[in-house]
């Protein structure tokens, strides 16, 4: 009896192991994740951004079905196509990147449908006030890229945060309260 309990304990440790001995970590491609944001424009029009320079990285674990990102974007990178605008953002009413430079998304709870990621949970912070999110996921794939010959995952996620929940309040109520962030990432395995 002895015995046999000995073999369960250690083949469950082995298991364990070899879950664990599946987290992969990636860096995420700057050349090809995006991220953008979409604001109404006093009810009619939508504005659009995207911050153009971000880095982080994604460990992911398959077989347990957890992980975690961390991305940071530098919010100094706003790019509106429009400089005043791009200016009137970095200023004070919006980013105020002169004290806040850069805004990071943390996220450690997963959720996965068979090998996809689903979504992914976590904590936004942006302009010094931090909130939970969850970046809900479209898309997400592996594959081994053909020029790195390394495997290069990813996928589309978004959510929709309120600003006024970071202190963003300028121009409320005319200006709505709900920004969509769209996120394409894609993240090189190291």
């Amino acid at each position: 009896m002895f015995t046999k309990t000995m073999l369960i304990a250690a083949s469950l440790l082995a298991i364990t192991g070899a879950a664990q001995a599946e987290s992969t970590t990636y860096s995420v491609d700057p050349t090809h994740t995006f991220v953008t944001f979409e604001a109404r424009h006093f009810g009619t029009s939508t504005n659009r951004g995207r911050f153009d320079k971000k880095e982080g990285s994604v460990t992911l674990d398959k077989a347990a079905k957890s992980g975690k990102v961390e991305v940071t974007i530098d919010t100094t990178s706003i790019n509106t196509g429009v400089g005043p605008f791009d200016g009137h953002l970095k200023s004070k009413d919006f980013f105020n990147t002169a004290e806040f430079p850069t805004a990071k998304f943390v996220g450690d709870k997963f959720t996965f449908d068979g090998d996809k990621v689903k979504s992914v949970a976590g904590t936004l912070t942006l302009a010094g006030q931090s909130q939970p999110v969850t970046l809900a996921a479209s898309n997400f794939n592996c594959y081994t890229n053909p020029m790195l010959k390394r495997e290069v995952c990813g996928g589309d996620f978004e959510t929709t945060i309120k600003r006024s929940e970071y202190g963003v309040k300028y121009g409320l109520p005319g200006i709505p309260d709900d920004i969509r962030l769209l996120i394409q990432v894609e993240a090189v395995k190291q």
